[in-house]
């Protein structure tokens, strides 16, 4: 019942074909998707699933399938509610054709690119983040006071920098012996494959991350600090939006 994550590969890719493998109280399970679940801060992707017959059914979220022997690319495909008609055309071994909420997902990549630009910007360690389409919000673990207009004015030299965002992939033990790499205490690295992906982005920042990217800096656009408050002694949240 594994899935093949397609996203991984090319987090621009829109649709694709897939067989129904399984069908229970979480959801569907597709042999492959382009549909992103849930993890590392990032929301799951939304979208449809399209039947031979002309059927729709609307995904209105995507999570991590929980199954004795399930990987982190074993995905679920959540129906929006109201579907139960369509989902009774629905049968083990059917053709579908998955095709995520492009516009969502997109604002998605550039925002969670942002995200890495603030690590950058703001080398603290980060404790407790979320990605969304409205929204990037980070908690950074530090005592010293952030200045928005340093920040903003900074972020918007690496984007105009038109920095390329590129992956690449090390072994889980590589991984283990550079703990330096990882930047949040609250999301673990993406291992248990027996290699983990690297986002890095050329000059500015590399850091494991198994979240869906933007090709360069360039394509993020503008940004903006929409709040920036004292969550704690210390800690400080950061909520960044597209301009």
């Amino acid at each position: 019942m594994s899935t093949r994550a397609l996203f991984r590969e090319d987090a621009y890719l829109t649709h694709c074909e897939a067989s129904v493998t399984a069908i229970d109280e979480q959801g569907i399970h597709l042999d492959q998707t382009v549909f992103y679940p849930l993890g590392g801060g990032q929301a799951g992707d939304a979208g449809t699933l399209a039947l031979a017959d002309g059927t729709v059914i609307a995904i209105a979220d995507t999570r991590k399938a929980k199954f004795e022997g399930a990987t982190p690319d074993d995905a679920v495909h959540v129906p929006a509610p109201g579907q139960e008609a369509a989902l009774a055309k629905l049968a083990i071994g059917a053709k579908v054709r998955a095709e995520i909420d492009w516009e969502r997902r997109y604002r998605h990549m550039r925002l969670h690119t942002a995200s890495h630009l603030i690590c950058a910007v703001l080398p603290y360690p980060v404790d407790g983040c979320s990605i969304t389409s409205e929204y990037a919000r980070l908690d950074l673990a530090t005592v010293e006071p952030i200045e928005r207009e340093r920040v903003e004015a900074r972020l918007s030299e690496l984007v105009g920098g038109a920095h390329a965002v590129s992956t690449e992939w090390i072994t889980d033990d590589e991984m283990s012996a550079r703990p330096e790499l990882v930047r949040t205490m609250s999301v673990k690295p993406p291992m248990g494959l027996g290699r983990v992906r690297l986002l890095r982005i050329d000059d500015v920042d590399l850091q494991p991350c198994g979240g869906t990217h933007v090709r360069n800096t360039g394509e993020i656009g503008g940004l903006r600090i929409a709040k920036l408050e004292k969550k704690s002694a210390r800690t400080r949240r950061l909520v960044l939006e597209l301009a």
